[in-house]
This record gives C-alpha cells, structure tokens and sequence, in this order.
C-alpha cells in the first residue's frame, strides 16, 4: 500500500517512514513532493481534524486514483494558556511559522509560571482519505510538562521544551527509539496501523476466496 503524505516536511516525512517500518506493515509513505508538491491550504478550521482532513482533501486530486491519502495536524496545547497555541502552533509567532521563533515566543509566554501550572499535551491527529473518499480519523495525546529553557538538540519544533510525563528529558533529548514509542504521532499512528492491518488482512483473506 502507498500512501501519500499531505505534507512537504521532510523530516514530518521520515518520521512517518520510520513508523511505517516499526509497525511492520507493507506501507510505503510518499512524500507529496513526488506528485509535484503539496497544495497551499488554508488551516482555518479550527480543530485538528478540520485541518488534518483540508490537506488531505488537497492532495487527493494530485495522486493516482488508487491511491492513499494520509494528512496530520498536531500542536501543543498548554494548560496555562487555555489550550494554546493548539492549532496554531505552527504560527505561534506570526505568519512566517519559524519554529525557531515559535519556540521562543512559548518560552517567554511562560516564563515565571509555576510548576503546577506548566501541564501540556502534544496532540496530533492523522487523516487517512480512501481512494473511495472515505475518511478515517486517528488521534494520539502525550501528556507532560513545559520546561523552563529548551533542553537537547534533537527533534524540531517543541520538542526541547516539553518533557513527557514518566521522563526525566525533554522529547529533544529522549532520542528516535524512544519518542517512536510515546510521541503523540506515534500514539495516532498505532491506531492508524491497526486499522490499515485489518483492511491488508481483510483485502488478503478476499483474495483467497475460493471461485464459486
């Protein structure tokens, strides 16, 4: 099965791969670079799974009929701040979306906040479109604290100031074998797995159905 990623993040890209391959199942993840690039799209639904099914949508116009359309939408949501920056995180601070500065922006925003009050979740939610233009909606949560000053040089975004709840590191020091175990995206995409695994399995025993 191929799937195409409504998304021109590389690195978004590879991650997906890596969990494909972990997962064990026959699922090949195509960037949208390889049907000439992903459609601008206007995230202005409010919600995740708004968001996650406009790209989707998006992109199933470019691919192959048969094909397999798989969009995500994630943020992280504070508890001090009401749930922001949440779907607005990628723009956090301003319309050019710098992670850099989105970083900074949520370090200072929280400076001075207590500990008790510095909850947080990583949210994503995965849309998975059919070539018969059936959506399907997974969402993985991964709860924890924001740190105080960003911690550890992996991973992108958010990753150095959120630390997940049972670790003493920040998701950007916890390392790829870990994080592909408890990141939000993995969470959604366990869920995600399960069901392609049940529609491969579904799809096989039909093929072995015996001419009547």
């Amino acid at each position: 099965m191929k799937l195409y990623l409504a998304s021109g993040n590389a690195h978004k890209a590879a991650e997906f791969a890596e969990l494909a391959r972990r997962s064990g199942l026959a699922v090949e993840i195509k960037s949208a670079r390889a049907v000439g690039g992903m459609p601008e799209v206007v995230e202005d639904t409010g919600t995740f799974a708004g968001n996650a099914a406009k790209k989707a949508r998006a992109l199933r116009h470019l691919v192959p009929p048969e094909a397999w359309v798989l969009a995500d939408d994630s943020g992280v949501c504070v508890d001090a701040l009401g749930g922001e920056p949440g779907v607005e995180s990628a723009y956090y601070a301003g319309p050019q979306h710098d992670a850099a500065a989105n970083l900074r922006k949520l370090v200072e925003v929280m400076r001075g906040v207590p500990a008790d009050r510095r909850g947080a979740q990583f949210v994503c939610v995965l849309v998975l479109l059919g070539p018969d233009g059936r959506e399907q909606v997974f969402e993985g949560r991964c709860e924890g604290v924001l740190l105080e000053e960003p911690r550890g040089g992996a991973g992108f975004g958010y990753d150095p100031i959120f630390q997940p709840a049972g670790h003493a590191l920040s998701y950007a020091e916890l390392g790829d074998t870990v994080k592909s175990r408890i990141s939000h995206r993995a969470l959604a995409w366990a869920k995600l797995a399960e069901a392609i695994s049940c529609f491969m399995g579904s799809r096989t025993a039909q093929t072995r159905l015996p001419n009547r």
